[in-house]
């Protein structure tokens, strides 16, 4: 008996070898054809080159080299791409006689300079590559701190090279009173709250429409300050024009997220969990492509880093600080009139309601869900450069964003979940709370005490403040 199988006809077998070795057979000829068209093509040039490179040499003899003359001596030859940058102290005194220096990638210096009596230094770096810039600590003056002395920055030419060094003062020489310090942490954790704020909205749109719990959002606040830094820095850009075009990419990232993932998944219709597992997964990936590109140091922006507060009687703020204030609650008041005034406000609440409720009444709620996450994105990405500049210091980290993640739920939660207005209300108590416990416990742990009181609050009142059961049962 023959075994079973897959009947063959011989002729089908014999017809499609005999096409397979015509194909192979054709494509080798072709091959052998080309090598032998380059290795003409390849002497021809070369024996049309060769005498245009022999006749100068033959034509006539070379001099012999000669010393070059003193003067020749005193004017070297330029070479190098410019660097330069200006030292100022955070209290806005300009740092002169600092000595500037420049490491390659093999940790050899190749320049250093000292910065004159305007805290300007300029040097030459001697091709295009990364470099490390370092501030020699023995050249400082009597109480300057140094937060952040040592910067890796790519030259590449055509560019507007500037580097950046963060500069701070003693704590003990600053004399304040008590009510000055109380609002001056109040002020820093409403501008704090503001910041993941802006940021924890978009997370709560999200869950309110899709229900999914995004553990990526805190990777699209690194890439929008990332693609800002890189707009900023290495194209020469102004902050500001560099923002709104990483808002604009920010938005176009949301976009690709939904379109890319999470609509597929949900027209397969699967499961929250997998969902969760997924951007769990995602999150990761984002996290360590931006280490791949962007490198595990902390860089700085270009504009807006080093300055000084302003006294307003009853406060003192630098103009940043004050900035991203004003900005913050203007898209806060955007997003509620959004959510109050306009068609598209509307349907996003009503999808976030009852989603078959508003599907069965005509609201397209895949668009709705589709402008949730451009919306998303491009809050994400302000909230990033936002962050990166008042909070860290003017400097962008590959983890800031994945650092921020925690806060935003604790915000999200403690407001209650899928709702915008209570997503802000809590961020804003977070962010209090965390600069309020900075002051009794070190730097490095602040973050714990909004997360404490985020558990006691949860263990009271389980939905959240404005969250209902329904929500979360």
């Amino acid at each position: 008996m023959r075994p079973p199988g897959p009947v063959r006809s011989p002729s089908g077998a014999r017809s499609g070898n005999s096409g397979s070795t015509r194909w192979a057979g054709g494509l080798l000829r072709a091959l052998l054809v080309a090598l032998i068209a380059s290795l003409i093509a390849s002497a021809a040039l070369l024996g049309l080159a060769a005498p245009a490179l022999v006749a100068p040499a033959l034509a006539a003899p070379q001099p012999p080299p000669t010393s070059p003359t003193p003067s020749q001596q005193a004017l070297p030859e330029q070479a190098g791409l410019p660097v330069s940058g200006t030292l100022r102290n955070v209290d806005g005194m300009l740092l002169a006689g600092v000595r500037v220096q420049v490491l390659d990638a093999n940790g050899q210096q190749v320049a250093s300079t000292t910065s004159n009596t305007n805290g300007h230094w300029e040097l030459t770096v001697p091709s295009p590559g990364q470099y490390t810039f370092r501030i020699d600590q023995q050249s400082l003056p009597r109480g300057v701190l140094v937060l952040q002395g040592e910067v890796v920055r790519k030259v590449v030419p055509g560019t507007l090279s500037l580097v950046v060094f963060r500069f701070g003062a003693q704590r003990e020489s600053l004399q304040t009173s008590a009510g000055a310090e109380v609002l001056r942490v109040l002020v820093d954790g409403v501008r704090f709250g503001l910041i993941i704020g802006i940021t924890g909205v978009g997370l709560s749109l999200i869950f309110g429409t899709t229900g999914l719990t995004n553990f990526a959002h805190g990777e699209l606040v690194t890439i929008g300050a990332v693609l800002a830094w890189t707009l900023n820095v290495t194209f020469g850009l102004q902050l500001i024009l560099a923002t709104l075009l990483a808002i604009v990419a920010g938005a176009a990232l949301g976009a690709a997220n939904d379109l890319g993932i999470w609509r597929p998944m949900r027209r397969r219709r699967a499961g929250l969990i997998a969902q969760l597992v997924i951007s769990i997964g995602l999150a990761l990936v984002l996290r360590y492509v931006v280490l791949i590109y962007f490198g595990g140091r902390s860089e700085s922006f270009a504009d807006y880093t080093n300055q000084v507060e302003r006294n307003y009687g009853f406060l003192s703020i630098t103009d940043k600080d004050l900035a991203t204030i004003v900005i913050s609650l203007a898209v806060m008041v955007g997003i509620a009139l959004l959510l109050q005034r306009t068609r598209i406000g509307k349907a996003m609440r009503a999808v976030s309601d009852n989603r078959d409720l508003a599907a069965s009444s005509g609201i397209n709620v895949e668009r709705v869900v589709l402008f949730v996450w451009v919306l998303a994105g491009a809050l994400a990405a302000l909230g990033g450069v936002l962050f990166g500049l008042s909070e860290l210091g003017g400097t962008v980290q590959y983890e800031m964003g994945f650092n921020l993640l925690l806060l935003m739920f604790a915000g999200v939660i403690l407001g209650g979940l899928g709702t915008a207005y209570g997503a802000l209300v809590g961020c804003l108590i977070v962010g209090v709370l965390v600069q309020v416990s900075a002051q009794v416990i070190p730097v490095d742990l602040k973050y714990l005490g909004g997360l404490a009181v985020l558990i006691v609050i949860l263990v009271i009142k389980p939905q959240g403040l404005l969250g209902s059961r329904a929500r979360i049962g």
